[in-house]
């Protein structure tokens, strides 16, 4: 068993020297972002999001500055090493351009927790005003994911738009791993936004999204296809690949809507199921045809019209 145990280890030490593993080790170089510590400030990015909801509800004003003050100190620090080591482990630039530049990111992203806390304010406000399940806006922070994911992609986005390197994409796939919403943190997404219920959603990295928009469950906005370089044939990026839907707009559960040229207009509604990969005119209903269901119960097959509304 000591010889198999060993013949195992050295051959996977022999695929670490080999050129077609490169892509899946990091070994020799500097460190990369830590995951685990990624989550961590997450976790206080939410204290300082919805103050009294987290691990510390005994809150006040009493003792909030030294609560603040207490988290801001710590996550300058934290959020200083995580950017510096994104930014050698992905970047080409040098180590004193890393330290001199990750402390100011660090503080630029925390000078924008009150834009955060201001679209937040109004996103929950959103849910609430569209959910009449919902019993006050407590039970929307403590318990709808559309909510988790959206606070958790707006802070990524921030960090995005600083041009922060991985840690944008971690946060939003710790949000995805909680919530099943996935988020590109470079969407563009405007005020009073709900995601009701939330599992499978997707929205790509060129969404953009206006204000007042409310979607569910299992609907993807998505890329209709991937142009590729003529000579090398590899991926063009940097393009509008992803869907825009203006202000008002509804999209109901397990819809899919492809394409950067497709265009959504102000109050339209896209109804359940449905495959968009052309633009909508503004105060446009799309639904599919009638389904009809058909009954097998040991008597002769029976279908019926099954009338549909949004």
């Amino acid at each position: 068993m000591e010889d198999r145990q060993e013949a195992l280890i050295r051959s996977i030490l022999r695929t670490y020297d080999d050129s077609a593993f490169r892509g899946i080790h990091h070994l020799g170089q500097c460190s990369l972002p830590s995951y685990r510590e990624v989550v961590e400030i997450v976790k206080d990015l939410y204290e300082l999001t919805y103050p009294g909801y987290g691990r510390h509800q005994k809150l006040s004003e009493n003792n909030a500055l030294y609560h603040v003050g207490h988290l801001v100190d710590d996550l300058i620090v934290r959020l200083n090493e995580q950017i510096r080591r994104a930014m050698l482990s992905t970047m080409d630039c040098s180590q004193s351009f890393a330290v001199g530049h990750s402390n100011d990111m660090a503080m630029s992203f925390l000078e924008k927790v009150p834009k955060v806390r201001e679209l937040m304010a109004s996103d929950v406000q959103a849910a609430f005003d569209g959910d009449p399940a919902a019993k006050n806006t407590s039970e929307i922070v403590f318990c709808y994911p559309g909510v988790t994911a959206v606070t958790l992609f707006r802070f990524a986005h921030e960090m995005h738009r600083l041009g922060v390197p991985m840690i944008p994409r971690m946060i939003t796939e710790y949000a995805h791993s909680k919530t099943g919403i996935d988020i590109h943190p470079g969407a563009t997404i405007g005020r009073r936004f709900f995601i009701d219920h939330g599992t499978g959603v997707v929205i790509g990295e060129t969404t953009e999204i206006g204000n007042d928009v409310k979607i569910y469950q299992g609907v993807t906005l998505g890329a209709l296809s991937f142009a590729r370089d003529e000579t090398t044939g590899d991926l063009v990026r940097g393009t509008k690949r992803h869907p825009t839907l203006e202000d008002h707009v509804v999209i109901y559960a397990n819809a899919t809507i492809l394409g950067g040229n497709t265009r959504i207009g102000h109050h339209a509604v896209v109804g359940s199921s449905a495959w968009i990969t052309r633009s909508v005119a503004p105060h446009t209903t799309v639904t599919i045809e009638n389904p009809r269901l058909r009954y097998r119960d040991g008597s002769p097959i029976e279908e019926r019209q099954i009338d549909w509304q949004i």
